[in-house]
């Protein structure tokens, strides 16, 4: 079996999952997370723009790590953002390939627009299974670009946001985090710094 129709048979869920999988240990660096998710919303016949992945935290508490977008615009750059002081140069890697090649995996045609997968702390076999996965992602991205090395993404990340800094673009958003209580706080989460 070649490796583009190995990653051809892959669910794009499964391919969110292996990403998070690939940077679990940089984002337990910040704090143990119980769980992370990546949300996206994918309109039927139309590729996905636009994934977040949250790391869940005691209390059902939620912390944005990141934002990969496919397409830049006036509010952010393309490829994935960090925030809230996490970063991992492989799931940021895993992110865009998926963003960018999404032709290369699988979404089943009665799927809603609305996007969730769930990742629990990963096993050994989880891992192995993620790094293969990777080891794919690599070959194909080398065949893709010629063989050329890819970007530093978190340089061109923090080139865009200087550069939408010099524009007056802010990059903040606020965030409805759950409360334990059962109400909502709206709170800051700044991107990309």
């Amino acid at each position: 079996m070649s490796e583009t129709s190995k990653a051809e048979m892959i669910p794009i869920d499964n391919a969110f999952r292996f990403a998070v999988i690939q940077g679990w240990d940089d984002l337990a660096k910040v704090t143990t997370p119980r769980s992370v998710s990546v949300e996206y919303l994918c309109e039927p016949g139309a590729p996905l723009d636009h994934a977040s992945v949250w790391l869940m935290k005691a209390g059902g508490y939620q912390d944005l790590v990141c934002e990969c977008w496919r397409w830049a615009s006036l509010a952010h750059p393309s490829g994935a953002c960090f925030a809230n002081k996490h970063y991992s140069n492989r799931l940021a890697q895993a992110l865009g390939f998926i963003m960018k090649n999404q032709s290369l995996f699988t979404r089943p045609a009665d799927a809603g627009r609305h996007g969730l997968v769930l990742i629990n702390p990963p096993d050994a076999d989880d891992r192995r299974e993620a790094a293969s996965w990777m080891r794919v992602v690599e070959g194909l991205e080398s065949e893709i670009s010629g063989g050329e090395a890819p970007p530093d993404d978190h340089r061109q990340d923090e080139e865009a946001w200087s550069r939408m800094d010099d524009e007056g673009y802010p990059h903040e958003c606020s965030v409805i985090l759950p409360d334990p209580t059962g109400s909502s706080k709206i709170g800051e989460a700044t991107l990309g710094g």
